[in-house]
């Protein structure tokens, strides 16, 4: 992924801004919550700046949102700390579309819990990690191909998706990484957190 934009040639085509969702959690510490909130502070300026480069953003796309527009933005306002960047980019005029199937992703969601609650039977095991991938594969192209069907030509778009994501993005896309240094700051955090325990 290109997240340079110090270039002064302006970039043509269609355009996505990926914003790695971070979350806070109801039993986060303060230290973290603080860590969590620098983030979506930064990350709301980096948007801002390649919005001024490249211009206005014109589709919204966030993981987990099954439904557009103003029953989608209600969703995102309980999930995530990214819902103050997306109402403001909504309220200037940016549609929110929906990218997930609703039924692939309560499968990936069951076949993940599944996963993290621990299995004896290592054939049992298999079964449920293979038929995870397999929906995830899915789910990935999906969402990969909304995001081609809505966001048009010479617009721009941002997605708000969990780190890690395998998704293939069309390469008529330019993608731009929005990575803020407060990221670094709780990727960090969380490692000495998890040699602590």
């Amino acid at each position: 992924m290109d997240d340079q934009f110090s270039s002064s040639t302006p970039v043509d085509g269609r355009k996505l801004y990926v914003v790695p969702l971070i979350f806070k959690g109801s039993g986060a510490n303060d230290e973290y919550a603080q860590k969590h909130d620098l983030y979506w502070q930064q990350a709301k300026q980096h948007i801002s700046n390649l919005e001024a480069k490249f211009g206005s953003i014109n589709r919204i796309y966030h993981e987990f949102i099954s439904v557009s527009g103003n029953e989608g933005l209600k969703v995102i306002e309980r999930l995530s700390g990214s819902h103050i960047i997306v109402k403001d980019i909504a309220q200037r005029g940016a549609i929110l579309e929906s990218i997930e199937d609703k039924d692939l992703l309560d499968e990936c969601m069951d076949w993940e819990r599944c996963i993290l609650m621990g299995l004896v039977s290592q054939k049992v095991a298999q079964v449920v990690v293979r038929s995870f991938a397999d929906a995830s594969r899915l789910r990935c192209e999906h969402i990969a191909n909304r995001i081609d069907a809505t966001l048009h030509s010479v617009e721009s778009g941002i997605l708000f998706i969990r780190e890690g994501h395998s998704i293939q993005f069309p390469s008529s896309i330019q993608v731009f990484s929005v990575a803020p240094p407060a990221l670094d700051q709780i990727h960090r955090f969380l490692r000495e957190r998890e040699s602590r325990e």
